[in-house]
């Protein structure tokens, strides 16, 4: 992995371990953890915050991001990110 300070959000995140159920899955991992945090650095403070974000700044997003499933829920982030573990941090960094 790259640890190059100007390496992309992907290049950082491809080796985290995705904890969801595959078949249940309508987001890409990247795509979460780079709307939620472009969000939380523009100073969302709730997960309602980091979708409206990214509903607002989706045809940016969508230069660089698949976004399938279009920009998750604010559910969608309030279920995933809390569920990941310090330890899926430490791999990456």
């Amino acid at each position: 992995m790259n640890k190059n300070p100007t390496a992309s959000i992907e290049e950082y995140f491809d080796e985290m371990a995705d904890p969801r159920v595959e078949y249940l899955v309508h987001h890409q991992l990247i795509d979460i953890i780079t709307i939620a945090l472009c969000a939380i650095i523009a100073g969302a403070d709730t997960w309602t915050e980091v979708s409206q974000f990214g509903k607002e700044k989706q045809s940016w997003f969508e230069q660089f991001l698949e976004l399938e499933g279009g920009i998750p829920s604010h559910d969608t982030f309030g279920r995933f990110l809390p569920n990941l573990t310090l330890n899926s941090f430490k791999t990456v960094f």
